[in-house]
């Protein structure tokens, strides 16, 4: 199988180290709109307007299946993508965080802070994925700063603790559950699980989507040999560089990057 895996940028990379691990898809290609990002501060119209012409892009690629990996593109244009193209599976990363929470938290008292863009913060999308299933406890907050960190690679020090600081000084609790609502935020898992002195429990995207295309692709078999393609709308070697980088993909066995 051809698999798609669409982000505004570099985040999604956190996802595609996931996917890579589960060797399911002879090949991937990769598509960051890296000259737009991020998307978490754009217009919803924008946002849609931007994930149509990637949906486009796969679609001349012929992939079976496209994962955005993108939490704001999951958010604002999932529908219009499914809609456009009902003939290829389209599947966010919403959802799948959703379940994952119900999988590993079953106190519906439990506490659960809620990290994302403000476009996504703003969907209401995981608040209310949460509620319908029960959750009541719940805190959101929209951290948008930690994306450009994570796209200057930077993951901890005295920068990311002041952002922390800055973004929590108000919360007068120590979560059950984080939920990283963005691609960007695993990369800063270990600053975060700091923060909160390593007693919150981190739900991130990648990790969830992997676990739900098992649920849904059960006739897929393991691949022994994959191929990953590297697209962007600017800088592809840029990109590439990132991905080399955060995911060390010389590590991979029977991984061909072309």
């Amino acid at each position: 199988m051809k698999l798609g895996i669409f982000d505004s940028g570099a985040g999604g990379l956190s996802v595609l180290d996931s996917l890579l691990k589960m060797q399911l898809f002879q090949e991937v290609v990769y598509y960051g709109d890296t000259a737009r990002l991020p998307y978490g501060t754009k217009h919803p119209t924008s946002i849609i307007d931007f994930s149509l012409q990637a949906l486009d892009f796969f679609i001349r690629q012929k992939v079976d299946i496209i994962v955005v990996a993108c939490n704001t593109a999951s958010a604002y244009a999932l529908d219009a993508m499914q809609k456009k193209c009902p003939f290829i599976p389209i599947i966010g990363v919403i959802k799948s965080g959703i379940l994952a929470i119900t999988n590993k938290l079953k106190n519906l008292d439990s506490k659960i802070l809620i990290l994302a863009t403000k476009a996504t913060i703003n969907s209401r999308i995981y608040q209310k994925g949460l509620q319908e299933l029960g959750y009541t406890n719940l805190t959101s907050i929209a951290t948008s700063l930690l994306v450009p960190l994570v796209e200057e690679n930077i993951f901890q020090g005295p920068i990311v603790n002041e952002v922390l600081k800055y973004y929590f000084k108000n919360l007068d609790f120590i979560p059950d559950a984080i939920v990283l609502g963005c691609t960007h935020f695993p990369l800063l898992s270990q600053a975060i699980s700091s923060f909160f002195d390593h007693k919150s429990l981190l739900v991130h995207s990648g990790e969830a989507i992997a676990q739900y295309l098992y649920t849904i692709l059960p006739y897929v078999s393991k691949s022994n040999n994959t191929t990953l393609e590297f697209f962007a709308s600017s800088d592809v070697a840029g990109l590439k560089n990132t991905a080399q980088k955060w995911l060390d993909l010389s590590s991979y066995k029977n991984l061909t990057i072309l």
